[in-house]
């Protein structure tokens, strides 16, 4: 789907001469063999920036669910272990760490017959093993197991770095932005005085997206589309006008 028009670009920069101040006293002079500070020039450059940064999921969860039902409870049992062994095997030499798997069990007695019953979850952080491992649980086990879609999310460690990665991109494209604004008018940017971050949003997905998450009709890349993170920011900056751009440089 194509994605919507963006906004038109808001351009806001403001060249700030020194205050009109008072009269007051001049300085007493330095002492002989002493320089004083130097007298700071008041002109200051405000500008505000943005910035717009995406991240897909780097985790993907799979349920497994199989069952048995026979009139001894041993045979249930065996049925389900035996199964249970094997897709556990399999994740396991696929490189998938044992601290990743979870299975549950739940046994019943149901009429006359013993009920076994098993959920296994798979966290995967390579997408393309995970879907190695489906496959060849399907083509070996059949309809004796389920598998559910996968369900793609982010850890917290990938949200704050995304959100660290747009703020900082922010703050690089103001400061950008005020280099330029000062090179036009042949002045020099000097040290930040402000650094404000006015405005951040985070959405899952494209905001005009018609699929859903829980439909089954979605196709991998489509889940993982609607899983990708976007994180925007908007800063305000004020800085330094330092004088005359050195022309060696600008040349540089």
């Amino acid at each position: 789907m194509a994605l919507p028009a963006p906004p038109p670009t808001r351009v806001f920069a403001e060249l700030v001469p020194a205050q009109a101040s008072t009269p007051t006293p001049a300085p007493a002079p330095a002492p002989a063999g002493r320089g004083g500070p130097p007298a700071p020039s008041g002109r200051e450059v405000h500008v505000s920036g943005s910035a717009e940064l995406s991240a897909g999921p780097d985790r993907a969860r799979v349920s497994l669910r199989l069952g048995s039902r026979k009139g001894a409870a041993g045979a249930a049992r065996s049925s389900v272990s035996r199964r249970l062994e094997y897709i556990a095997q399999s994740a396991r030499q696929r490189g998938v760490p044992e601290e990743n798997m979870t299975v549950t069990e739940d046994f019943s007695r149901v009429e006359n017959t013993y009920q076994m019953e098993a959920e296994v979850c798979i966290i995967f952080s390579d997408f393309g093993k995970m879907q190695n491992v489906c496959n060849l649980l399907i083509e070996k086990l059949g309809t004796s197991v389920t598998i559910s879609p996968p369900h793609f999310y982010h850890t917290p460690e990938a949200v704050d770095a995304l959100r660290r990665q747009v703020c900082v991109a922010a703050v690089g494209n103001t400061r950008r932005k005020a280099q330029e604004v000062c090179r036009l008018f042949g002045q020099s940017l000097g040290k930040p005085l402000l650094i404000r971050e006015e405005e951040t949003k985070e959405w899952r997905g494209h905001i005009d997206s018609h699929l859903s998450n829980s439909s089954d009709s979605l196709t991998l890349q489509e889940r993982i589309q609607n899983a990708t993170a976007h994180a925007s920011c908007r800063v305000f900056a004020v800085f330094e006008i330092k004088g005359k751009e050195n022309r060696r440089s600008k040349l540089l």
